[in-house]
């Protein structure tokens, strides 16, 4: 039996690597670590990935796709989950997953493996991905095995295993939380934060949360300015300077981190039907989105951006549940697509102790026209303010009528 697994080296995946390979009959193991941001050290990993019983290791780079293909359409479709959720887990788990479903085929691989819990979200996202890539494959989680548990109840259980199986690993005290990190954010999770009474914003918690970002007391007292060009609702140039969506992510997460913006304590609600704490650091990708809406609002059509905005929550939803390659989030996407066309110009926005204020913005496809608008007189006689009397009068024309029918009930109503 051939099997890629999800691999970063660290003591979780290293005992996975070794126990699935004894468990399923000395299986051909394939390890896959996915560069996306995290900025883990690489070094030595091929190395270690042999010694612990891979037959070989895939190490790529898929910064340039993440930010490309994954963050910036989602960031079209401004796109977040519960009001405040930036979805950056979310949207690196198909991108992993497709990859380790390429690998599969092209190595002959049976299947893929990973170490998400039964607990949490990852589990889906993966599992998703590969049923509308690969349904053949099948699907190793050694969390939800029950053998797997009992041999390892306990961290210190999987110390002990790979100092008797001869596993390299630097076992360090554990932190009190979980982090995973990429390029658009980083998320904390458990230990310490499974009391939402717990403040992640305390002065004392430095050390813990700012890993992208300060916090709003140590962000410069004075503000900052930064542009950003828009071309069809994509980042294309930060301060005038043309970028790839890899270094308008970078360059945005250094200068929004330095005035401590897209930080986020949130209790949100797992697909798996649990609630569960988070504390997020996304000071790029907040930029990103704040400065698209401000675009939008001066190019998109109303009714086309409340049609848009209607169906947030639900793309949002598609994505943080794991169905990022489903039919219904490919047709959702492809009206985002459409109603970016004209989501082109330039967005200036300040920075200032955790704040993001827009401070102007300019487009060739403006639908903003100051001589409509205008309290002065308009020189272009385009809106006629007489007209508005009958546009209400229709308006209100069954209101009129309702209370004829209900009038009576009505005032009652009122009076109570």
């Amino acid at each position: 039996m051939k099997i890629v697994l999800a691999y970063s080296g660290g003591l979780d995946t290293s005992v996975l690597l070794s126990w699935i390979k004894d468990t399923y009959g000395n299986a051909e193991m394939i390890a896959f670590c996915a560069n996306i941001g995290q900025e883990d050290e690489l070094k030595g990993l091929e190395k270690k990935a042999k010694k612990t019983g891979a037959s070989k290791i895939y190490i790529d780079d898929l910064q340039e796709e993440f930010a490309r293909d994954f963050i910036y359409p989602m960031l079209r479709a401004g796109a977040i989950y519960e009001g405040q959720y930036f979805l950056g887990t979310s949207i690196a788990r198909p991108l992993i997953a497709k990859r380790m479903v390429e690998i599969a085929k092209a190595e002959g691989a049976d299947a893929i493996a990973h170490g998400a819990t039964g607990k949490g979200n990852d589990q889906v996202r993966f599992e998703l991905t590969a049923a509308a890539l690969a349904p053949e494959l099948q699907i190793i989680a050694p969390w939800r095995d029950e053998r797997y548990r009992k041999d390892f109840p306990g961290r210190q259980a999987m110390i002990d295993y790979c100092a008797a199986k001869g596993i390299p690993v630097q076992a360090s005290a554990k932190k009190p939380y979980s982090m995973d990190r990429n390029l658009l954010h980083i998320s904390y999770e458990a230990g310490i934060l499974e009391d939402p009474w717990y403040d992640s914003f305390d002065l004392k918690n430095r050390e813990y949360f700012t890993t992208l970002s300060v916090l709003p007391e140590d962000a410069p007292d004075k503000p900052e300015y930064v542009t950003l060009d828009f071309v069809k609702g994509d980042c294309v140039a930060v301060n005038g300077k043309q970028l790839t969506p890899l270094q308008v992510m970078k360059t945005l997460n250094k200068v929004g981190g330095k005035h401590g913006v897209g930080r986020v304590d949130m209790v949100e609600n797992r697909f798996v039907g649990m609630k569960s704490r988070g504390v997020y650091e996304t000071p790029g990708g907040s930029i990103l989105h704040y400065a698209h809406r401000q675009m939008e609002s001066l190019t998109m059509d109303r009714e086309v951006m409340h049609q848009r905005d209607g169906f947030i929550p639900k793309y949002a939803e598609l994505v943080y549940n794991g169905f990022w390659y489903a039919p219904e989030r490919l047709a959702l996407q492809a009206y985002v697509e459409e109603s970016q066309k004209n989501v082109t110009g330039t967005v200036r926005v300040k920075l200032y102790k955790g704040g993001l204020y827009v401070a102007g913005r300019k487009s060739p496809f403006s639908m903003y026209n100051p001589h409509i608008a205008t309290m002065e007189a308009d020189p272009t006689k385009a809106y006629n303010q007489d007209d508005a009397t009958g546009f209400i009068r229709l308006n209100g024309l069954r209101l009129r009528v309702n209370s004829t029918v209900n009038g009576a009930a009505n005032l009652e109503k009122l009076k109570g």
